[in-house]
């Protein structure tokens, strides 16, 4: 099996499986518990906040745990917008943006907020004089997100953050899910930066786990009310085995980062090489400039789900761009908004790479991938 759709989900790490499995026998107490249990389990919970705080140079008191993903850009968006609403009604979003993040907003504007969308060019990179001309008094929040999920494009969030400087009641997310590892947080961390999200399941770790960066000093209304738990800001009893193994997870990614990059870079820039050569391939992903570990492509003339598909009988997984719309089968929203063709941006295919992968593998796609060409050359 070669497994290419790291973007979608990770596997997660042996030894964080493990710490998982131990701590879920061992720690059987609620965090929240006034006994012995309970605090054992309440120093775990506040030992891989320490740490993950630690590997992100930010203090333990600004990581607050979520779900995932999901769950994160909803609280950031919407927690903005309850706990803002007197001061302004406008958010900014970017074209490309997940589907936590646009959905969100779209059910905000349902709610009687109004929502602008910064365009892209055709590389996927958002118009800063656009999101600049945006930006007015009623303006409480921009949410821009790092890596694209679909063509791995970077955006300018050291532009945009020195932008803001000159708006600092302006919250500004950040959507880091996808650029964790791959890029390094100093060039998306910034100090402006209020608010960032992250999913455990991008990184190797457990699924249904995540965390979001709160800026000190800044307000967020709770999306989840109940019981206090995280400084009653997120109730609901934490799930601490998966925080744990996500603190494992993240700090056995980051140790490695720089030689992960350099192996990932080489193994998509042999791929890219490769497949830019047949006519009939069409490259959405930029050469350079662009995230190490994704690659987006079209065959043309194919849609993309029956090369996924003719993929997956030879055991090589790759996914229609963004996981969370290829069982819909929608058309990537990434390249429409890049000004891709409808027929061409039906026909594109996400590959996502990790460390995990090899040379071997690329090499044995690129042949089975040969035969597809031809074949599929000879029925179009």
């Amino acid at each position: 099996m070669i497994y290419f759709d790291h973007s979608a989900t990770s596997p997660i790490l042996p030894e964080v499986l493990q710490t998982y499995m131990q701590t879920s026998q061992r720690i059987i107490g609620n965090p929240s518990s006034l006994h012995d249990l309970g605090n054992q389990a309440n120093r775990l919970l506040q030992q891989a906040r320490k740490q993950i705080a630690d590997l992100l140079f930010v203090n333990p008191e600004e990581i607050f745990f979520t779900s995932g993903g999901t769950e994160g850009d909803n609280w950031v968006l919407k927690g903005t917008a309850i706990e803002k609403k007197a001061y302004g009604n406008h958010l900014i979003i970017s074209s490309i943006e997940h589907p936590a993040v646009s959905e969100t907003a779209k059910q905000l504007e349902k709610l009687g907020f109004e929502v602008s969308v910064v365009p892209v060019d055709s590389k996927g990179q958002i118009h800063l004089d656009t999101l600049k001309s945006y930006l007015r008094k009623e303006t409480i929040l921009v949410s821009i997100m790092v890596v694209n999920n679909e063509v791995g494009a970077i955006q300018p969030i050291q532009a945009v953050s020195e932008m803001l400087t000159d708006y600092p009641k302006i919250h500004f997310h950040v959507d880091a899910v996808q650029g964790l590892g791959h890029v390094p947080s100093e060039n998306w961390l910034t100090s402006r930066v209020d608010f960032a999200t992250f999913s455990a399941h991008k990184f190797h770790g457990p699924r249904g786990v995540g965390f979001i960066y709160w800026k000190k000093g800044r307000r967020l209304a709770p999306l989840l009310n109940g019981g206090g738990q995280e400084n009653n800001a997120r109730s609901g009893t934490e799930n601490v085995p998966a925080i744990v193994g996500m603190a494992k997870a993240m700090r056995l990614t980051l140790e490695k980062k720089q030689q992960n990059e350099t192996h990932v870079e080489q193994l998509r820039k042999y791929l890219f090489e490769a497949l830019e050569k047949y006519e009939k391939v069409t490259i959405f992903s930029q050469k350079e400039n662009y995230a190490p570990h994704i690659l987006c492509f079209g065959l043309k003339g194919i849609r993309g789900e029956v090369l996924v598909h003719a993929l997956e009988e030879k055991q090589i997984y790759v996914s229609t761009t963004s996981a969370c719309s290829s069982k819909k089968q929608q058309t990537s929203s990434t390249l429409h908004a890049m000004g891709i063709p409808y027929e061409l941006a039906t026909t594109a295919v996400r590959i996502s790479l990790d460390a995990s992968n090899t040379l071997a593998e690329i090499e044995q796609f690129l042949v089975v991938f040969h035969h597809l060409y031809q074949k599929f050359s000879k029925i179009n």
